[in-house]
């Protein structure tokens, strides 16, 4: 009798806690809460990521023009040097008296031409009175002429020894940081010989060469001829982010795209010019370059949490129509802009698109829609507090 007894009473006990359920599966509220935006048109800025490395906007590599032993070496490694500066000094005793020799045969040159010169003058005045012969006045005007062509060959022997003992002090090509030394004094160095001496960059500004596919490039051009996309006058502006994610502050510019396409990797090498005052991009890093496409005036952008997929697979809103019921709708999408989708087909300027309160947002059902806000983030100012972090004094 106890059990019998004990749950006669426990049934009107539960049942007296238990609410009627608003109709139509309606929580007791009333209509559920979505928060929604407005879709509005806006112009955006559209960029793409591409990778690339740096490198330095002019490289010289230092070679020896004529042979010999290093004398010394005239520069600190891992300095900067101008061009024109003396690098090495080739032992030029060889060269120097190799002028010296060019320089004496000259002078005897112009020292044997000078009395044949005179006697083809007589000779041709002796001429007109018939007192010599017409082959000796040839003899001595072909004589004359030979030794006028010693002089000029002289002068080029004379010409080839002096830039001979120029070569003999290497200088820089060009300004720029010079690095290690591939040889030491006392070093023997051939004339044009493979291994550098050393190498010079110049480290300001820099390049950086990144790599576009064929088929985005052809879609930004067709979206460009298309009116699509509009780009400011200029070329187009380019940003960089390093290798540890940090934005590189110099903003830098698209110089050229190459006129051929990699048949093995079908891209495009695209060439980008940054300052580098500071020094801090260096040869061979690893940067992501932002390039700027062009501008969208018309564009339509939805944040990405408001952005789902159905089973097959195509982009998705919730929206709320004018008679305040949830409606869902298909949508295409092209692009991430920051957080958002860049909608190009699917969405009307004034529709309403719900952010928040998706999982009470069935299709058909009637709601509440309010505007969305967008909550500040973890540490900006105005967000709360972490849970269990210390109060601001």
């Amino acid at each position: 009798m106890r059990p019998l007894f004990l749950a006669i009473l426990l049934v009107p006990l539960t049942s007296c806690d238990k609410k009627p359920a608003a109709p139509g599966g309606m929580p007791p509220g009333g209509m559920p809460e979505v928060a929604v935006i407005t879709v509005q048109t806006q112009r955006v800025e559209l960029t793409t990521e591409l990778a690339g490395r740096v490198a330095a906007s002019q490289t010289a590599e230092v070679r020896p023009q004529v042979g010999g032993i290093i004398q010394n070496r005239l520069f600190t490694e891992g300095s900067d040097v101008k061009a024109g500066d003396v690098l090495y000094q080739i032992d030029p005793a060889s060269y120097q008296a190799a002028y010296d020799g060019a320089a004496a045969a000259l002078a005897k040159a112009q020292a044997n031409v000078a009395p044949v010169r005179l006697k083809a003058e007589r000779y041709k005045e002796l001429l007109a009175s018939e007192a010599v012969s017409k082959q000796d006045y040839d003899d001595i005007s072909a004589a004359q002429k030979l030794a006028e062509a010693e002089i000029e060959l002289a002068k080029a022997a004379l010409e080839t020894a002096r830039i001979n003992l120029a070569y003999t002090k290497v200088i820089a090509p060009i300004s720029g940081r010079i690095g290690r030394s591939a040889v030491t004094n006392g070093a023997l160095v051939t004339a044009s010989q493979p291994l550098p001496l050393a190498t010079i960059q110049l480290l300001d500004p820099m390049y950086v060469d990144v790599t576009q596919s064929s088929s985005e490039m052809l879609r930004l051009r067709k979206a460009l001829d298309s009116g699509q996309l509009t780009r400011n006058g200029g070329q187009a502006k380019v940003q960089l982010l390093l290798d540890d994610n940090s934005q590189y502050p110099e903003p830098g510019t698209l110089k050229f795209s190459e006129a051929f396409v990699d048949p093995s990797s079908g891209s495009v090498t695209l060439r980008t010019l940054f300052p580098n005052p500071k020094l801090v991009l260096l040869p061979g890093l690893f940067v992501r370059s932002v390039l700027e496409e062009g501008g969208k005036d018309d564009a339509i952008l939805v944040p990405q949490r408001g952005v789902t997929r159905n089973p097959a697979g195509n982009a998705m809103v919730m929206t709320v129509n004018g008679e305040e019921k949830v409606e869902p709708r298909i949508i295409s999408v092209s692009r991430s802009v920051g957080d958002s989708w860049l909608v190009t087909d699917g969405l009307k300027v004034g529709e309403r698109v719900i952010l928040e309160g998706l999982q009470k947002a069935r299709p058909g059902t009637p709601v509440k829609a309010i505007p969305f806000v967008a909550k500040p983030a973890p540490g900006a100012p105005g967000a709360p507090a972490a849970l269990g972090a210390p109060a601001a004094k």
